[in-house]
């Protein structure tokens, strides 16, 4: 969730010692890679349909950390590699996609359906900012743009549910509008980028066949 550079490097104080004490009891990043996904997806699913925002946001938040120690394990052992990122990213869509959903689902318990429809715009644009990049990299052109990252539409969400849980209103469902509208405007980014990439003469990336199968991504 840290990509800044100054931000990891505060956060290695604390994050070095916990990932150099689980790799002495023989874990491995690919245990805590799951272990936090698990964890922070059954949280946000059991406590935000619930409306126990600060709650969740809360435990969602120390699940999260384990996106910093199981990137620190592997560079320690030496066990970074394509696997571990192709995990680490794929279990971060399955916790992306609990986190909105249980957002969806707490509003929807409250019958606010404009709240709803914003968390299913932020729930849905997810998977498309992520796919878009994904379906990029597959054809060659490199895709790192964006107005909203992942890392900043989670902690935004989660700061702002806290936030919300302690009793201040409208800010969950303000941030959520927020997000769901720069979502897709990195969609629309990332669509322009792309494009623009494969229209100068020099790129040479043959057109993908209109009846090419489609990989799930």
């Amino acid at each position: 969730m840290l990509n800044n550079a100054g931000a990891r490097a505060v956060a290695a104080h604390a994050i070095d010692p916990m990932a150099r004490g689980l790799l002495r009891l023989r874990v491995s990043p690919d245990a805590v890679t799951i272990f936090g996904t698990v964890g922070a997806s059954v949280a946000a699913l059991v406590f935000f349909p619930r409306g126990q925002w600060w709650l969740g946001a809360v435990v969602i938040g120390l699940f999260a950390f384990s996106d910093l120690i199981d990137g620190t394990m592997a560079r320690m052992s030496g066990r970074q590699g394509p696997w571990g990122a192709f995990l680490d990213s794929t279990l971060d869509r399955v916790a992306d996609g609990a986190v909105f959903g249980g957002l969806l689902l707490g509003f929807v318990r409250v019958s606010d359906d404009r709240t709803t429809a914003a968390a299913l715009a932020c729930l849905v644009g997810a998977f498309v900012v992520s796919y878009a990049k994904a379906r990029a990299e597959s054809i060659g052109v490199e895709c790192n743009v964006g107005i909203a990252e992942r890392s900043e539409r989670l902690l935004a969400a989660l700061i702002a549910a806290f936030l919300y849980g302690v009793g201040v209103p409208y800010v969950l469902p303000a941030v959520l509008w927020v997000l769901a509208v720069l979502t897709w405007v990195t969609v629309l980014q990332r669509v322009v980028h792309v494009r623009r990439q494969l229209a100068r003469p020099e790129a040479g990336h043959p057109r993908d066949p209109g009846g090419a199968p489609d990989t799930p991504r």
